[in-house]
């Protein structure tokens, strides 16, 4: 089965930062010369997550507001007490939402719908650099 790799290198806000990743996952599909396939995307770390949606500022705020309603971030955690931390619901709202995603590829296209694309959510509560990984297969 051939496989093509690619990374992706970003700095996030953390705090719920929400980055779109498809121009950057089009780049690495089309390197790759698939025709069909699957494209992985996955973020490594426990307070980040990827999925996909409709990248508006209304969505975003609205996907931001339901998960400190969900999750609050004052919330009582008991990871933050065993570990004198503070960002327990990061690792909860990352842990829901999970950290790959698997998008079809057809005829060397991300199969997108067409108000759909590919965020990475940053849930930490400070400012990070984060790696995403791309793996394309066929």
């Amino acid at each position: 089965m051939p496989t093509h790799s690619g990374e992706i290198q970003l700095r996030s806000a953390g705090d719920g930062d929400t980055i779109d990743l498809t121009d950057a996952v089009e780049r690495i599909v089309a390197q790759s010369g698939v025709g069909d396939g699957l494209v992985s995307v996955f973020v490594p770390g426990s307070t980040a997550a990827i999925t996909t949606m409709e990248f508006e500022r209304g969505g975003i705020h609205d996907l931001k507001a339901a998960m400190d309603r969900l999750l609050p971030a004052e919330g009582d955690y008991e990871h933050n007490r065993l570990n004198r931390d503070t960002n327990s619901h990061a690792h909860m709202r990352a842990a829901i939402i999970g950290p790959p995603e698997t998008i079809p590829v057809v005829d060397g296209r991300l199969a997108l719908g067409t108000w759909q694309q590919i965020v990475l959510l940053d849930f930490d509560d400070r400012e990070r650099e984060r790696s995403v990984h791309v793996q394309v297969v066929w």
